[in-house]
């Protein structure tokens, strides 16, 4: 069995919603307050909360309280368990298909001889 990053399905599911991708995006440029932050979208700051709560819960981003403004910062050693995720299917199904590929092509070779 394959020990995953503990968080590694909530990263998944915060990365799953555009708006919350369009966040992260945002926060790639530098460190922005929530209000800031929300600016960009046309939903209600309520919503915008939620996709915070849900970023931070997954450890995406990271809140920090200076007197009253709430900043934001991405957290990119949460999106580095990511990729490590990706390219290690990559990786298996490259080589999969690198032995398929050899398979198929030495039946047809074998098939081609009298």
């Amino acid at each position: 069995m394959v020990n995953y990053p503990p968080k590694l399905d909530a990263v998944y599911a915060a990365l799953s919603d555009p708006t919350r991708r369009r966040m992260i995006e945002h926060l790639a440029r530098g460190r922005r307050t929530i209000g800031e932050l929300g600016a960009q979208f046309q939903i209600s700051q309520p919503a915008i909360s939620r996709h915070i709560k849900v970023l931070e819960r997954s450890g995406l981003i990271k809140r920090t309280v200076s007197g009253r403004e709430h900043h934001c910062n991405l957290q990119p050693r949460a999106l580095h368990s990511a990729l490590t995720w990706i390219e290690r299917q990559e990786r298996f199904w490259n080589a999969s298909l690198d032995r398929l590929d050899t398979y198929l092509k030495d039946t047809q070779r074998s098939e081609r001889q009298p």
